[in-house]
């Protein structure tokens, strides 16, 4: 790969020979900004290995440290941080958290525990990501909080003096972030608070990492089927936590394994890891890739690819990457089930197929998803939306076709600063 003489773009290089190697992305963005929340509640110290050092989670810690929490980080990307046993020591906050979907929503309902007034704000795509949900549950437990512009998304703005017990209603069918941000904090309510989710629940394989993390942090949850939860009155325990490396990331290397049918190996992620986007080799082996599991490492051999008709609603932050690869198999490729992308950094669905086309790639648009019908590629400059993914999963295509130009390269920052570097390293050993 080689930038251009234009710094706002890079060209990917194409690979001469399959893909053969091993690398481990950084931690996890989604374990990360939840494990800050529940340690930043906790009683004691909490030692957090392996975080993520990205955009996210840099505006998450800045915004707990208005909050009044206190934390270092060493160059290991190991957090210290000190819990406020359930009682944020600022009464009032105002945050900024640019394009962060999970710490705005995360942090809107941990502000609902405290006791001031909180303005919760971010950049202008955040302006227009709703958070209307979370704030009627909040509403609905007397919590005086609001959309101050007065069209469903932020800034928010919190009045409070606690969380208080009882039955909260949440909608599950645009975000999983809402239900989330409220299970963390629901340990410092005042009384029992019972959610009960309306409709359907997206992207359940964040819940079940939600409830792990709190399970860690010494929080039980009383849950039967994931639409009904009871939490008691308890208190997260600071602890050393491993965050595991990001699964979302892993897709990447492991679809240039796929596309280039070479070989390539994640270590640290496995069966048992509690991210859901394990599972896209799953996606990638019923494409006709060879997967292996090992205790604690996942290998993708790639083989001659076949399209699918796939529901992605469970690993959607992968349905780009599948996007990618669906370029190069035989067939064509049906993703469903992933309308609630559109809310995302971008509007995922839109930006996937109109940059498929401009590759010159046949493609339907659906409501709920798209359908991608492989030919010849077409060089272009792939337009990213100020989305990591955009820009991460495009790259792929360049590896197999010359002329593909990624704009704004460095919007990866959001969540993987160092993607291009960790690809080119990948890449060395196909050039």
């Amino acid at each position: 790969m080689t930038m251009n003489s234009d710094p706002k773009s890079l060209e990917i290089q194409p690979v001469q020979r399959p893909i053969i190697g091993e690398i481990t992305p950084p931690g996890s963005k989604s374990i990360t900004n939840r494990a800050l929340i529940v340690a930043a509640m906790a009683e004691g110290t909490s030692i957090l290995r392996g975080t993520l050092e990205s955009d996210d989670t840099r505006v998450m810690l800045e915004s707990l440290k208005k909050l009044g929490i206190s934390w270092s980080r060493d160059d290991q990307n190991t957090i210290t941080i000190q819990g406020c046993g359930g009682k944020i020591p600022a009464s009032q906050a105002d945050l900024w958290l640019e394009n962060s979907g999970t710490s705005i929503r995360f942090l809107t309902a941990m502000c609902a525990t405290g006791s001031g007034t909180y303005i919760l704000d971010g950049n202008k795509r955040m302006r227009e990501r709703p958070i209307e949900d979370l704030i009627h549950s909040l509403q609905s437990l007397q919590v005086d909080a609001k959309c101050t512009e007065g069209n469903r998304c932020p800034p928010v703005k919190i009045q409070t003096t606690g969380l208080p017990g009882g039955t909260v209603n949440i909608a599950g069918s645009l975000s999983s972030q809402y239900l989330s941000g409220l299970l963390m904090v629901a340990p410092y309510a005042q009384a029992p608070l019972e959610i009960i989710v309306e409709g359907e629940l997206v992207s359940i394989p964040y819940i079940e990492m939600t409830l792990d993390v709190m399970k860690r942090f010494g929080v039980e949850v009383q849950t039967e089927d994931l639409q009904s939860y009871r939490i008691e009155p308890q208190k997260y325990q600071g602890c050393d936590y491993q965050i595991e490396p990001d699964a979302s990331a892993a897709s990447y290397f492991f679809a240039a394994a796929a596309i280039t049918q070479g070989k390539v190996t994640i270590p640290g992620l496995s069966r048992s890891a509690m991210q859901g986007d394990v599972h896209f080799v799953d996606v990638l082996e019923e494409m006709g890739c060879e997967v292996t599991w090992k205790e604690n490492s996942i290998t993708v051999q790639g083989r001659k690819l076949q399209g699918i008709d796939i529901d992605m609603n469970a690993i959607s932050d992968t349905a780009q990457t599948l996007a990618a690869v669906a370029v190069f198999a035989v067939g064509s490729t049906r993703v469903r089930n992933v309308a609630h992308m559109r809310i995302k950094e971008t509007d995922r669905v839109a930006a996937v197929v109109t940059e498929l086309k401009r590759l010159g790639i046949k493609v339907e648009e659906h409501t709920d998803g798209f359908t991608i019908h492989p030919g010849p590629i077409t060089p272009a400059s792939i337009k990213t939306y100020d989305d990591h993914r955009m820009a991460m999963s495009f790259s792929l295509i360049g590896l197999m076709n010359p002329g593909i130009q990624i704009e704004d390269p460095a919007c990866t920052a959001k969540t993987y600063p160092h993607y291009f570097e960790d690809l080119q390293k990948l890449c060395k050993s196909a050039v």
